[in-house]
């Protein structure tokens, strides 16, 4: 189910990547515009419920966008950039946005600043659908977190949970460990690409007769693929 269409404004094609994931997870819909002149042409054809904004971008920079927006629109805007300097954050807030996020960031907080920012500007927030969805042996609850393998319930830790959903949800493709742990344990984490092999020994021991499903691809990395 929609919960709303969100704009995400970010030079970065990775974090635009990985924002989306965070919120197609929540049942949002997502556009995407690499700099602030694509996004003012968005803005005016779509749609649009929110707007994520980042400041540093070619063409028109966040800042300029926010103004333009303001002279016609109250649409929700959050900064969300690496610019956590008290003049920025403050003037961000004076020209019309609605919030400020600075990176790095997590899943919970974001979404979480999202839905604060929507219900102060009155959108209706539609609740995420909570059909449960089978793969094989395995079913899955996402929004109660739960799992169950052959009808009975394991007990997965937040970032086992995560990297079988990422699994799952790009079935059939051979992701590297580093496209794992960029969209798992997000774009800043500084750890071995080995913590990757580790969740994925512990998380076969605990899908047990579908251990098999999260197959190693020689040379790159891992798949889900029920067999």
């Amino acid at each position: 189910m929609n919960r709303g269409v969100i704009l995400i404004v970010d030079d970065e094609a990775r974090m635009r990547d990985l924002v989306k994931i965070y919120l197609n997870r929540e049942g949002f819909q997502i556009i995407e515009a690499e700099d602030g002149e694509q996004a003012l042409k968005l803005v005016e054809q779509e749609k649009v419920d929110l707007v994520l904004l980042d400041i540093m971008m070619p063409k028109i920079d966040g800042f300029y966008f926010c103004m333009k927006v303001r002279e016609t629109s109250n649409i929700p805007i959050i900064f969300l950039t690496a610019r956590g300097d008290e003049w920025d954050r403050v003037h961000g807030l004076k020209i019309g946005g609605d919030d400020y996020v600075v990176k790095p960031f997590s899943s919970e907080e974001l979404t979480a600043r999202i839905e604060a920012v929507l219900r102060r500007s009155g959108v209706s927030l539609s609740p995420k659908e909570q059909s449960h969805q089978i793969y094989g042996l395995i079913e899955i609850n996402e929004k109660g977190r739960q799992v169950k393998v052959g009808g009975k319930a394991i007990t997965l830790t937040l970032k086992e949970f995560e990297l079988l959903l990422f699994l799952i949800e790009h079935s059939g493709q051979a992701l590297t460990r580093e496209q794992l742990l960029e969209h798992v344990w997000g774009y800043d984490y500084i750890g071995s690409p080995r913590t990757v092999d580790t969740h994925v020994k512990t998380l076969r021991l605990k899908l047990r007769g579908a251990s098999e499903y999260v197959q190693t691809v020689w040379g790159i990395g891992y798949k889900f693929e029920v067999t």
